[in-house]
């Protein structure tokens, strides 16, 4: 199977599913409601919370706030590479399987 879809093409939305907010040291944290068969189980037998908070660390916040449903991956790589430089090499690897989790996980959706 031959597919000529880049993925650097692709342009990425937040969740409208999800909410999330910035502390205040400019880390995202993702808000997500815990909810299914399995999820009520684990709430009611081992207290574990309806809602869990996720905190983003730098880069993968700095990655979150710039998904806008207009930029690409490609375009959101430029500006990672302008804010960190060699430190987020290898650059495109990296976004590409961060913003395939991402998706994988719902926090995105592709635009």
């Amino acid at each position: 199977m031959n597919n000529k879809e880049n993925f650097l093409d692709h342009v990425f939305k937040i969740s409208d599913s999800i909410s999330w907010t910035e502390d205040e040291s400019g880390q995202v944290v993702v808000e997500m409601e815990n909810k299914g068969f399995t999820n009520r189980i684990a709430q009611r037998f081992f207290k574990k919370p309806h809602t869990s908070f996720i905190t983003l660390e730098g880069l993968g916040s700095f990655i979150f706030k710039c998904i806008d449903g207009k930029r690409s991956v490609y375009d959101i790589g430029l500006l990672v590479h302008d804010k960190y430089g060699d430190e987020a090499e290898p650059l495109y690897e990296r976004l590409s399987v961060y913003m395939k989790h991402l998706e994988q996980v719902g926090f995105v959706n592709k635009a």
